[in-house]
């Protein structure tokens, strides 16, 4: 029988994901499962975008370009102007999904063998990224005692090697929800800068920042930083827009910049009906991202309070995205997690949890952690913290 593939054996399995057959099975027994695993909001999708869809007249679905609708690259660099990023029509691709420009990031920079320096924990698929693309991740890990900041830029530089050809953060953070100040992106500037290296971020989450002192830093916004900067971005969270798979790379650098388009050109395009809904969603008026993240920032809250109530809890305040790390009382949060789908339920209800292990590359490192995304209503929040109160008693007294 032929073999798969060294790489395909390495692909490390998605932490949000792999729990969905016991999640299946838990429902088809009639028992209701509270998703806190998964970063699919609840809130509805502006219906300008909805209805550019359906509205659009169409005779034939044709290609775009393979940076996308030129149309769409002007209003997007008008949207990052208006909201003081200095980006042109020439500094934008238009990729299918945040994921698509992480790839095309990590193609354009790196060779199969080359490093990659990111804070843990991270997105858990910057692990399947770096697999797909042969680059080894060297993490530097922050810790829940110090709120997931960013750690000393000492520590980033003694892990730096020949290799070594770029940094990557996500600002806000997923998992972690910190958000990084002005001065730690400046002091990373600097240090990339000093070695030559790149600095992707993953700023997906840009508009997600919910106290009043807190403000998010671009990595476009920072001077001398032009040919160094690669920054992700998606339409995903901003306009609740997961299945549209539309994100874009975004770069001043020339070079870089020329050679993500050969990895546009080389799969043709991005998708054609989402790059409209896309588009439209850049007329949103901004009456509803108020909205959102004044419910947001009360389901942080909430979600915040209520764990703090549970003995044994350790959880960071997230400043930003939608995410918190929720250190429990258990040995093993894998185990913790499926045990929850598989053989409980609190008065026929459950939840679904992400074991945080899966964000980190380091071995044995979060075993008793989980990422919650704070997605469902207030009342479910408050209802799914009990469910989690009651859920590690019985664990732990079995």
């Amino acid at each position: 029988m032929p073999k798969i593939s060294n790489k395909g054996a390495q692909m490390p399995e998605s932490p949000i994901r792999k729990l969905v057959p016991y999640a299946e099975k838990a429902k088809k027994k009639g028992i209701k499962v509270y998703h806190l695993n998964i970063g699919q909001p609840d809130i509805k999708t502006p219906e300008v975008a909805l209805n550019a869809v359906k509205n659009f007249d169409i005779k034939v679905l044709e290609y775009s370009h393979s940076a996308g609708f030129e149309s769409y690259r002007t209003k997007l660099s008008a949207y990052y102007k208006n909201h003081g990023l200095p980006i042109d029509v020439a500094d934008i691709i238009i990729t299918t999904g945040g994921s698509e420009a992480l790839l095309f990031a990590m193609g354009s920079t790196m060779d199969a063998g080359d490093e990659i320096i990111i804070p843990e924990p991270f997105y858990a698929n910057y692990n399947g990224f770096s697999t797909a693309s042969g680059v080894k991740v060297v993490p530097v890990i922050s810790t829940i005692d110090e709120g997931f900041a960013l750690p000393p830029i000492s520590a980033f530089e003694k892990l730096i090697t020949p290799k070594t050809k770029a940094i990557l953060i996500c600002n806000p953070g997923n998992p972690t929800g910190y958000l990084y100040s002005e001065s730690e992106i400046l002091q990373l500037a600097e240090l990339v800068k000093k070695h030559d290296l790149f600095l992707i971020a993953d700023e997906v989450y840009r508009e997600f920042v919910y106290d009043e002192n807190d403000k998010h830093f671009s990595v476009m916004n920072v001077p001398g930083l032009e040919d160094y900067a690669i920054m992700i971005d998606s339409v995903s969270k901003r306009y609740s827009m997961c299945g549209a798979r539309i994100g874009c790379i975004v770069s001043k650098n020339k070079e870089v910049m020329s050679t993500a388009m050969k990895f546009a050109q080389a799969r043709l395009s991005p998708p054609t009906f989402a790059q409209i809904a896309s588009e439209a969603a850049l007329d949103t008026p901004q009456t509803y991202f108020d909205e959102v993240i004044d419910e947001y920032k009360d389901r942080r809250d909430v979600l915040i309070k209520e764990l703090n109530k549970i003995d044994g809890v350790t959880v960071a305040t997230p400043k930003g995205a939608f995410y918190c790390i929720a250190k429990l009382p258990v040995a093993n949060a894998d185990d913790f997690a499926q045990w929850l789908l598989e053989s409980y339920d609190y008065n026929g209800e459950t939840v679904m949890v992400a074991p945080a292990a899966g964000f980190y590359s380091t071995p044995n490192v979060g075993l008793n952690e989980v990422r919650i995304a704070y997605v469902l209503k207030r009342e479910d929040l408050v209802k799914s913290v009990q469910i989690l109160k009651e859920a590690l008693e019985a664990y732990n007294s079995k």
